[in-house]
Formats: structure tokens, C-alpha cells, sequence
């Protein structure tokens, strides 16, 4: 028997900060739907996620999904850089 792992939730975003060692800061913009107004809101939330070879730098869009907690806040991964920075 196969046993079957969650499916774990992956996001795409930009690197804002590489301050910290082997942590990188991305944020991931979504487009949501005011529940009144109707009205589309542009929400931004930042993660902090793993790097462990400090390959990404700021402007980089990259991949990320979720893993078990690495530190207080930071329980992401960086999964492949999709776009260099410019």
C-alpha cells in the first residue's frame, strides 16, 4: 500500500528581500472580490521562505510551496526560480 501525502498548496511570487541568510521575503499578490462592494482589491501577503543555497535575488519570480514549520514564521520552500530579475 501507497500511502498518499497531502497535496501541499504552491504559490507563485517576488522576491522583496534577501537580508537574511539562507531566507528570502516573497510577496504574492491576488486579486480578490470585495464582499460588498464588489469591486476587484489587490491584496498583497509576504512569506518568508527557505533558500538554501542563496540563489534568488530581489526581482525574481519564483515558486514556493508550503513544508513544515523551518522557523517561528518561516514554513515555505523555495521550489525553482521561474524568471530572473532584469
Amino acid at each position: 500500500m501507497e500511502t498518499q501525502r497531502n497535496l501541499r498548496k504552491t504559490r507563485v511570487g517576488t522576491v522583496v528581500s534577501t537580508a537574511m541568510d539562507k531566507t528570502i521575503v516573497v510577496a504574492v499578490a491576488d486579486n480578490v472580490r470585495h464582499p460588498l462592494y464588489k469591486k476587484i482589491v489587490k491584496t498583497t501577503k509576504k512569506f518568508k521562505v527557505h533558500d538554501e543555497n542563496n540563489e534568488c535575488n530581489v526581482g525574481d519570480k519564483v515558486e514556493i510551496t508550503e513544508t513544515r514549520h523551518l522557523s517561528k514564521d518561516k514554513y515555505f520552500r523555495l521550489v525553482k526560480i521561474i524568471e530572473k530579475a532584469k
